[in-house]
């Protein structure tokens, strides 16, 4: 679990709902972290609400600070918690990239590919 997580709101009171429905969401990410970046990754989210022409609109925002790197979502949608939702997607994609990158990987692909398998022809 994330343990340093700094909540925000810009022209928005956050309340009990939603601070507890992004320490769910966001605390979890570290699932998609490799080992070594778990115990020193922090999360800065802020919530804003934002007038505009068509309607009031709430964006949320969140950067993740690991190891080397610096992950950033952002989005915004006519509800708080879709926008939280749409976020955590976005850093998920992010995160699995950053973990494929990061992680030394085992062995040749050479090497497998003499075993590959050959599918047969089902006969009727």
């Amino acid at each position: 679990m994330i343990a340093s997580i700094d909540i925000t709101g810009v022209k928005y009171t956050a309340g009990d709902q939603v601070q507890k429905y992004v320490m769910r969401k966001i605390a979890r990410l570290d699932r998609y972290l490799p080992r070594h970046a778990r115990k020193s990754v922090t999360a800065d989210v802020k919530l804003k609400q934002v007038n505009r022409d068509h309607g009031n609109k709430y964006e949320a925002e969140v950067i993740l600070n690991v190891p080397d790197k610096r992950m950033t979502a952002k989005d915004s949608t006519v509800n708080m918690f879709a926008a939280i939702d749409i976020v955590e997607a976005k850093l998920i994609n992010q995160m699995k990239k950053y973990k494929d990158a990061s992680v030394a990987h085992v062995g040749n692909r050479r090497a497998l590919s003499r075993f590959k398998r050959t599918q047969k022809p089902i006969e009727e």
